[in-house]
């Protein structure tokens, strides 16, 4: 008979606010492989799904305020970069 390998990330702290959006997102995808592996026990893996919707929606809500803060700042004359050439001189 085969035994199941624990293979659950560390979900020790399902409240806990990863530090940066790198780090949340690291997590994830660590949470989403282990799953994918599909050998967690289901009571680990249900704990994973919840902890992954957590994370999930903490790199989403960075990512809608990183787009706001750029509509921001595009709308206050942010424009294409076009270099000054410097053989040209004005008279």
């Amino acid at each position: 008979m085969a035994t199941i390998q624990n293979t659950a990330p560390n979900i020790d702290s399902a409240n806990t606010t990863p530090s940066s959006f790198e780090s949340a997102l690291s997590e994830l995808e660590g949470i989403v492989a282990a799953m994918e592996a599909g050998h967690m026990p289901l009571q680990d893996a249900l704990d994973a799904y919840k902890r992954g919707a957590v994370l999930l929606r903490q790199c989403q809500d960075t990512l809608t305020a990183a787009e706001q803060q750029i509509s921001i700042l595009d709308a206050n004359g942010l424009r294409d970069f076009a270099p000054e050439s410097g053989s040209e001189t004005e008279d």
